[in-house]
C-alpha cells in the first residue's frame, strides 16, 4: 500500500492527507486500510470467546488496550531507524509532544521508568548529586532504586502528604548547604497525578510555588507525568500550563491513553540531546519505532 501514517494520537494522518479519526474509518479511500481494519476487528472479536463483557479490570489503567483505529495506525505507520533519527512517525510524535508541552524538544522512550531514569541521570550527571522526592513517589518505590543503582544519585525522600504534595518549606530546609561533607542537591521531583495517593492532582498554585522555589535555589524540576493528561483534564488546563516551570517531564502513553507501550521525555534541546545518548546506553533506542509511535 502507498498509504503511510505520519501523525499520531486520536487522529492519524496518512501520506495522502486522509485523516483516520478514532473510531471512524468509514471515509478511507485506501482499500488495503479498510481490509486491514476488517481483519483487526475479526481477530479481536474471535478473542472475545469466553470473556465476560460486563467485567471491568480495575487492577491498573495499564491494562487498557488499543482501539481498532489505533492498531490500524500502528500497522500503517511509516517507519525508519529511530536510532539514526530516521523514523518519520517517531519524529512527528516527538515534535507534536514538544509543541503540546511548550518545550524545545522531546525524546521517545520505551517506558516511563526509563524516561524518569534518563531524566535524573542527565540532571545529576555530576557525581555526588542528590535529588529530593516524595517517600511515596513511583520513582522512590517502584523503580528499583535505579537512580542510585545506575547513576550513583542519592535520594532524599520527604513525606508525601495526603494530596500528593511535599511540604515546600520542608523542601527548602532540606536543600544542602555548600559543605564538602554533603552531596549536592540538584533536583526536585514531583509526581502529577500521584499514583500512591489515589491519583491526587497537584494544583496549579502548588506547581507554581514549587517552580519558584527551584529557581530561587538553583534546582532543576522534573515532573513524573505518567498520568499528566488526567491532571490536565481534572484541572481544565493544558498540559503545557502544568509543566510551565518544569525543566523536564516524562509522559506515559500506556496508561489511560490506551497505547500498548511508549513514553516521552520533554525538555530543553540540550537536555534532550544528552537524554538521547543515555537512552542508547540503556538499550532504549528502537529501530523501526514508528510501529509503536504510530
Amino acid at each position: 500500500t502507498q498509504s503511510r501514517s505520519r501523525n499520531v494520537g486520536p487522529t492519524c494522518v496518512l501520506a495522502n492527507d486522509t485523516k483516520i479519526e478514532d473510531g471512524d474509518l468509514a471515509d478511507l479511500d485506501d482499500a488495503a486500510a479498510k481490509e486491514m481494519t476488517n481483519l483487526v476487528e475479526r481477530v479481536l472479536q474471535s478473542r472475545q470467546t469466553g470473556r465476560t463483557d460486563n467485567v471491568v479490570d480495575m487492577r491498573s489503567d495499564t491494562v487498557t488496550t488499543p482501539t481498532t483505529s489505533m492498531r490500524v495506525a500502528m500497522a500503517l505507520a511509516a517507519v525508519g531507524d529511530d536510532v539514526f533519527s530516521d523514523d518519520p512517525t517517531v519524529t512527528t510524535l516527538e515534535r507534536e509532544c514538544a509543541l503540546m508541552c511548550e518545550k524545545e524538544a522531546a525524546l521517545f522512550v520505551p517506558t516511563g521508568t526509563m524516561g524518569n531514569l534518563i531524566s535524573v541521570l542527565v540532571h545529576c550527571e555530576v557525581r555526588a548529586s542528590e535529588v529530593i522526592l516524595g517517600d511515596a513517589s513511583h520513582i522512590h518505590i517502584y523503580e528499583q532504586g535505579n537512580i542510585s543503582q545506575m547513576g550513583g544519585v542519592h535520594p532524599r525522600a520527604l513525606p508525601n502528604l495526603a494530596d500528593g504534595t511535599i511540604d515546600l518549606d520542608l523542601v527548602k530546609q532540606t536543600i544542602r548547604p555548600d559543605d564538602i561533607h554533603f552531596p549536592t542537591t540538584r533536583l526536585l521531583i514531583l509526581e502529577n497525578t500521584h499514583n500512591k495517593k489515589g491519583g491526587r492532582v497537584l494544583k496549579l498554585d502548588y506547581m507554581d510555588a514549587a517552580g519558584k522555589l527551584c529557581r530561587e535555589h538553583g534546582l532543576k524540576l522534573h515532573i513524573d507525568g505518567a498520568r499528566i493528561f488526567n491532571a490536565s483534564t481534572a484541572l481544565g488546563v493544558p498540559v503545557a500550563r502544568l509543566l510551565k516551570d518544569a525543566d523536564s517531564a516524562s509522559i506515559c502513553f500506556s496508561k489511560a491513553l490506551g497505547a500498548p507501550a511508549g513514553s516521552m521525555i520533554v525538555g530543553g534541546a540540550d537536555f534532550i540531546r544528552k537524554c538521547r545518548r543515555i537512552r542508547k546506553a540503556l538499550g532504549g533506542g528502537m529501530r523501526q519505532g514508528g510501529g509503536i509511535g504510530g
